[in-house]
Formats: structure tokens, sequence, C-alpha cells
């Protein structure tokens, strides 16, 4: 069945519509509320959160072709609430055992990962929304725009902002942007 279809059955309170409706989006969901709360356990509240908001709101939804754009802007927003509700809780982190030193060294990219955690971490979560759901989940800035429920040009300008902290270190304290990238190619 089309979108659409779904979408009017869902409005008259059928589960299983909703169901099949998030069904594709419930990843993208999630990867961008780990990506923009940095806790996994928090980024299941939020998505939770977004689909009930979702569902609550469905008969408002005046355009059910942006309703993807629409569940994501719910979805980031509980993402945002959560953040300013749990401002300084410390994020959390798994580390897997390792079983023989036949394994790769990854201690590289682990520490690029913990510099990058690091700067997306000291940005407000506005900022950290948009560059997480432009570079991190690949989302076309006008996408993005229409996910966060913001005009293109304020998203255009937080990611130029973020992006800005992140370079010069004013976010990050003594990072410094390496002078080469992978493959021994100037930066």
């Amino acid at each position: 069945m089309d979108q659409r279809g779904l979408i009017e059955r869902a409005r008259r309170g059928d589960h299983d519509a909703f169901a099949e409706l998030v069904d594709g989006a419930l990843r993208r969901l999630d990867a961008a509320a780990r990506l923009i709360l940095r806790d996994p356990h928090l980024a299941q509240d939020a998505v939770q959160e977004g689909l009930i908001r979702a569902w609550r709101d469905l008969p408002g939804l005046r355009d059910p072709d942006h309703f993807d754009a629409w569940l994501h802007r719910l979805t980031v927003n509980a993402c945002l609430d959560l953040g300013r509700r749990r401002r300084r809780r410390p994020i959390e982190v798994e580390l897997s055992p390792i079983d023989s030193l036949s394994v790769p060294d990854h201690s590289g990219a682990f520490a690029d990962r913990e510099l990058l955690d690091a700067a997306l971490r000291r940005l407000d979560p506005g900022h950290r929304a948009v560059v997480a759901l432009h570079y991190l989940l690949g989302m076309p800035l006008p996408e993005v725009a229409a996910s966060l429920g913001i005009p293109y040009g304020t998203a255009k300008s937080r990611l130029h902002y973020a992006l800005t902290a992140m370079r010069t270190g004013a976010q990050v304290g003594a990072y410094e942007a390496p002078t080469t990238i992978p493959g021994g190619q100037p930066a």
C-alpha cells in the first residue's frame, strides 16, 4: 500500500498501518538520536517519545508527502528536549575486551573518534543535530532543515558555526586539525 493510504489508515487509529509507516524509518531515527544524544539508552527514549508524538499528532499532519521529514523533526525535537533535561549527564562508553593480539591496531582511528566525540559533545544540541544529520547520516542540507523544522539558511548557519567551532578548537580545547588526511594528501 502507498504511504498516503497508510497515513489515512493510521489517522483512523490503525496501529498496524502506523507500524508499517514507521518501520522503514526506525533505523535512521535511532541513528540520528544516538548521534545527537551520544547515549544509546537516551536515544531509545527519544525515538520512543518521537513516535508517541507522531501517533498523537498524526491527525494534524498537513502534508502526507513530508511524513518522513515530519517524523525526523519530532524525533530530533524529542532528542533536544531530553538533552536539555539531562544536560550534565556523563556519557557512558562500553569497551569490549581484546581477545587476541592478532587484531589489527585501530588506535589511530580510535583517537580520531575520541576527538570527534569530544568536539560533538561540546557543541550545542541544535548544532550537533545539524552536523549529525548532515555529515554522519548523509542527509542533504535542505532535508536536514526540513527534518529540524528550521529554515534552510538557519541550518546552513548552524552547520557553519559548528564546523568553525570544531576546527578552531574553541569548543574542543587542545584539539588541533591534522595537516594531512589519510593517504598522505595535504589537508
